[in-house]
């Protein structure tokens, strides 16, 4: 299989991971460091158990890795540049979406380039 195919399937599977809004968010959180399941939750409103589904996905497609502390399961990126990358990201939707506020994506842009 050409280099360029192999390229392109490894890109698309990581697009189908990051194609879910608490995954992306979860990752803009874990830019800051490493978090345990309760403060993702907390920091994101979502329900632990929907938590540790996504970062059971993520943990399998090496994006996060554990770390474990007695009862704590700690997480951070592997790549924090993916974070960063996200951020980028921003333009192309400024560019192509009609319906989401100017404001939204500055304030996003500003929480996740602090």
């Amino acid at each position: 299989m050409p280099s360029r195919q192999v390229v392109a399937k490894e890109l698309a599977e990581i697009f189908g991971l990051l194609a879910h809004p608490d995954r992306i968010r979860m990752i803009e959180e874990l830019r800051l460091g490493e978090k345990d399941v309760t403060e993702l939750a907390k920091a994101l409103s979502l329900a632990p158990p929907r938590v540790s589904q996504h970062l059971r996905l993520l943990r399998t497609q090496h994006i996060v890795t554990e770390r474990r502390d007695g009862r704590h399961h700690f997480y951070h990126l592997n790549t924090p540049d993916m974070a960063t990358w996200i951020v980028h990201g921003l333009a192309f939707i400024e560019q192509r979406i009609a319906n989401v506020s100017k404001a939204n994506i500055k304030a996003a842009r500003r929480l996740w380039s602090e």
